[in-house]
């Protein structure tokens, strides 16, 4: 990988001539260099453009540079689509208006880079959605699912985006602007010259001719996405829609700018679900077949692989556990969505009739060997829905060396063969020393298996070249498609030869040429392709070496290269989930700025590329990875939402003491570092401390000299911080506690500790306030030295604090704590920082106050003399607080109030707080660091409890 632009004359030529973002540096280049394939290519340069115009000028440009040009959407393409040596256009961050929705006519016009769930988030207003039900709908763009002719789980009702698109607008590569849709053949076939330069004439002549070759070479099924839709051009009717042509093209054709889509009534809302469970794989895609004939929106399929890893996840784990019994090998999820209730009851227990009729049903205990668990509450259906959608980052999930890899992903053969072509399959992985994992669309065929490989190893490069040409071998056989729902880019288009003939590519080639006859847009893909196996061109490719690292933390749980640091960061697997804008936590300053700079996905990206080296000597303390991390508030959320189980947060800390150790300190650094060291004599002296917020232009200076935006006060000192006090109270539950008095309370807000404190002992509890030894100072738990990378100070508080909880931890007394950033500090960096059994019983015992509240009242031991409290609360939840799922405990916890009525406020977009505020402990002065809760107490502060 290139360390520099190769191309500042492009560079300087697009600067003038757009007004988009315009990125050539090495970590820019490096961030979209990898789409969710195992492929990687360097790119020239990104644009994001910020209008048609943007969109013109670079295209002019690029022709005159005689450079390649490449689209770009959510970047979630697994057959290497996204990515190229080209100028990449990337639509999402500002092509993404919804230029007209029409509900009487049932159809929207947008642009490309709009996301599909933004999409139909304004649609169902009007009872209307976009059926085309892709897994990444959070973060996939129409533009890319028209690009790729994307498919979705309900597609045996509603078809492929093909079927769904109506009309496409679109730059060819001379500069032309074409509208591709409905023509009339008799019209079209006068040969006029017009705007399209008889184009349309000579495609609608290529398909009348090629119609015999089209019928006898394209598989009958409909999971069919390879090469071109040039069938769309054979004579059916009096109209052919052009448009059909573009869609699966995969940007080698034209650039959409604007879409339109024909609509569908929203799903009913009172759906059924069978869960049938089947104790062989074999049985569960011999069922497929007969299960359809009960007209379901969706049969998808889980594997005993995907069960598995799911339990291992915390944010999938209570959903497994409800709708799977026992450890079935397989499981059909059914789905009826008829507007009628009664119609998908009748039809569900119709689905309960065919398994037994097919042998399959409950013994006597309840076990798996195929009964049906029918599901009517729609919660559980969502959730079971979301665990089916997240197959691909489940499965990428295994911390194991080999990894799940895609490129025999989605063959789609017909139902009455799924049976006996996935047994023959397994075979062949089984052949080759591996297994694979499968998940998806049983419905239609296509299942999206994959085997396990490591492609850092030769012999597993050559393994997947031999499976894939037996596969698609079988699939020949069966009639079926080697493509069916991902597309081709790199790792099958070199297959269309064997699986269409020579005759359909060579009419292939001549469609590419008759659009792009110098071969513009992203060349490469469909037709004149590379080897799938060129590992050149590969993530990780035959010259790909970790440097020599040794991480500050501890990283044993990702064993490998770099202490096991490079092995977490190359679990992001680029499947943009990070990229999500409504939902979740993740990522909080992506929803701000739409930049890949500032997503999980485009950080790990730069991390990985710097540890191996590819963005030059000393990249991972370099002022260029500080700007990609700088937006990151440590939120934990990715440790958390992330599927792969990328923290960000800890990844942070690596840099941050990188760049520490290469003496990049700044004022600021040590300043909130080294807060809990000066902070007791900073106390005594309150009115010089709060001189910065009071005196005209001293915010100005701060700003200035230390980097403290004056834009914002910085927590206000107090003159009477919290004093630990001797253990007080009855302990009438016969529990003791121990309360982690953290620096940010005693300091800034000492009255939440005291009224901590007054609660607990309310409650009967006996409450201790951790201390350490005589004139050793305040304990920390090094939060504010783990925010700024100075790590060996940081272990020293935490050896300080362990030493301190060692007596009360002895005894399994709960450590209570209020700060989150604090508290979970010890249910997480500690073991990275400490680790060892001693960190790991600290972290078993550390709670939130609310999580102790929550607990003792579940166990019925907890008996708060409350009074009532009128009105409503609106809870606005710490990152920390959601990112560890602590949030149900906070409102547990202000549930326990007489009268009050909790609301909790939705995750903010675009950096905004719910109901007009912005979240605190993410926008701190502080940077990083979170100095509470301001939301959470404005409506119900824990001081308010008071004791009859």
């Amino acid at each position: 990988m290139v360390a520099m632009s190769l191309r500042p004359a492009l560079e300087n030529r697009l600067r003038g001539a757009t007004k988009g973002d315009v990125l050539f540096d090495r970590f820019s280049r490096g961030r979209y260099a990898t789409d969710a394939s195992f492929y990687q290519i360097m790119p020239l340069g990104v644009l994001a453009p910020r209008d048609g115009g943007d969109l013109s000028a670079a295209l002019s440009i690029a022709r005159e540079e005689e450079i390649s040009v490449l689209a770009r959407g959510g970047g979630t393409s697994q057959s290497g689509q996204a990515i190229n040596e080209a100028l990449v256009l990337d639509t999402t961050k500002y092509l993404n208006r919804i230029i007209e929705i029409d509900p009487q006519n049932q159809r929207c016009v947008v642009e490309p880079g709009v996301v599909l769930d933004e999409l139909n988030r304004a649609l169902k207003p009007y009872g209307l959605w976009f059926p085309v039900d892709v897994s990444t709908a959070s973060r996939a763009t129409i533009g890319g699912m028209a690009g790729n002719n994307s498919c979705g789980t309900r597609s045996i009702r509603y078809g492929t985006m093909r079927d769904n698109v109506i009309a496409i607008d679109a730059l060819m590569a001379d500069g032309r602007a074409l509208h591709f849709g409905p023509v009339t053949r008799s019209e079209a076939m006068r040969n006029v010259d017009g705007p399209d330069g008889k184009l349309f004439s000579d495609l609608l002549a290529l398909g009348e001719r090629e119609a015999a070759e089209i019928d006898a070479r394209f598989p009958k099924v409909l999971r069919r996405v390879g090469g071109y839709n040039i069938d769309a051009l054979v004579p059916d009717g009096q109209t052919n829609n052009l448009a059909h042509l573009l869609v699966g093209s995969e940007g080698t054709l034209a650039l959409s700018t604007r879409l339109q889509l024909k609509l569908s009534p929203l799903l009913g809302t009172r759906k059924a679900v069978g869960v049938c469970h089947f104790a062989r794989f074999y049985d569960a895609m011999d069922a497929a077949q007969h299960v359809v004939r009960l007209s379901p929106v969706s049969v998808e399929l889980i594997d005993r692989t995907m069960v598995a890893l799911a339990r291992d996840i915390a944010m999938y784990r209570p959903t497994v556990e409800r709708f799977v019994r026992g450890q079935p090998d397989a499981l059909l999820l059914v789905e009826f969505a008829e507007e009628d209730a009664q119609e998908n009851r009748r039809r569900l227990k119709q689905l309960v009739e065919i398994m037994g009729d097919l042998g399959f049903g409950w013994d006597r205990e309840g076990r798996h060997w195929g009964g049906v668990l029918e599901i009517e509450d729609p919660a559980l259906q969502a959730a079971i829905t979301d665990v089916r959608q997240s197959g691909l980052n489940i499965m990428m999930s295994m911390r194991e060396s080999g990894k799940p890899v895609s490129f025999v992903e989605d063959c789609a053969v017909p139902l009455e063969h799924l049976a006996e072509f996935t047994d023959r399959l397994t075979q062949v992985f089984e052949k080759h020393g591996t297994r694979g994992t499968w998940y998806a669309h049983a419905s239609v065929g296509c299942l999206h298996v994959r085997p396990i490989l490591n492609l850092k190893l030769d012999k597993d490069v050559k393994a997947m070249r031999a499976i894939a040409e037996e596969a698609f071998a079988m699939v020949r056989a069966f009639k079926g498609s080697h493509s069916g729902e991902h597309g081709d880019g790199i790792v099958r288009s070199e297959f269309h030869e064997k699986m269409f003939g020579s005759r359909m590519v060579r009419t292939f080639e001549t469609v590419k040429d008759r659009f792009d006859p110098s071969g513009l847009l992203n060349p490469g893909k469909i037709v004149r392709s590379p080897k799938m196996d060129d590992r050149r061109l590969f993530r990780y490719g035959p010259d790909y070496k970790p440097t020599a690292f040794q991480p500050v933390l501890d990283w044993s749980g990702w064993p490998g290269a770099g202490g096991g640091l490079q092995s977490a960061v190359e679990m992001c697997n680029n499947n943009g989930a990070c990229r999500t804008l409504e939902a979740g936590v993740m990522c909080p300053s992506y929803r701000a700025t739409r930049n890949e700079r500032d997503v999980t996905r485009g950080r790990a990206n730069s991390l990985r590329l710097a540890l191996s080296g590819q963005l030059g000597p000393d990249a991972l303390a370099s002022d260029e990875m500080m700007e990609t991390l700088k937006l990151c508030v440590s939120c934990k959320a990715c440790s958390r939402e992330c599927p792969t189980g990328v923290d960000m947060a800890r990844m942070k800390i690596e840099v941050q003491a990188a760049r520490a150790a290469k003496g990049k300190l700044t004022l600021r650094d040590r300043l909130v570092g080294y807060l809990p060291r000066y902070a007791p004599y900073a106390a005594r002296l309150p009115w010089l401390m709060n001189l910065r917020n009071r005196v005209p232009r001293a915010a100005w200076l701060s700003d200035k000299v230390a980097g403290f935006s004056s834009r914002r006060k910085l927590p206000t000192w107090r003159s009477d911080p919290f004093r630990p006090v001797k253990a007080a109270g009855k302990a009438e539950t016969g529990l003791d506690v121990v309360l982690f008095a953290d620096t940010f309370n005693t300091y800034f807000e000492p009255e939440n500790l005291r009224a901590a404190v007054v609660v607990l002992e309310a409650g009967g509890y006996r409450v201790h306030v951790a201390q350490a030894s005589h004139g050793d100072g305040p304990l920390c738990c090094g939060r504010t030295f783990l925010a700024t990378g100075l790590v060996a100070e940081a272990r020293a508080e935490a050896a300080r604090l362990s030493a301190a909880l060692k007596p009360f931890i002895t005894r399994s007394v709960p450590v209570v704590g209020l700060e989150p950033s604090c508290l979970f500090t010890l249910r997480d960096e500690l073991g990275a920082m400490l680790p060892g059994p001693e960190s790991e019983r600290i972290a078993a015992h550390a709670l939130l106050f609310e999580e102790f509240l929550a607990r003792e009242t579940e166990a019925g031991r907890l008996k708060l003399p409350l009074l009532p409290l009128g009105g409503r609360a609106s809870l606005h939840g710490h990152c920390h607080q959601k990112a560890f799922g602590a949030m149900g405990s906070v409102e547990t916890a202000l549930k326990l109030v007489p009268g009050l009525t909790v609301e909790t406020i939705g995750s903010p977009r675009r950096g905004g707080g719910g109901a007009g505020e912005t979240c605190r402990c993410c926008r701190s002065a502080a940077g990083p660091i979170c100095t509470g809760t301001a939301i959470r107490r404005r409506s119900a502060r824990w001081g308010r409890w008071k004791p009859r």
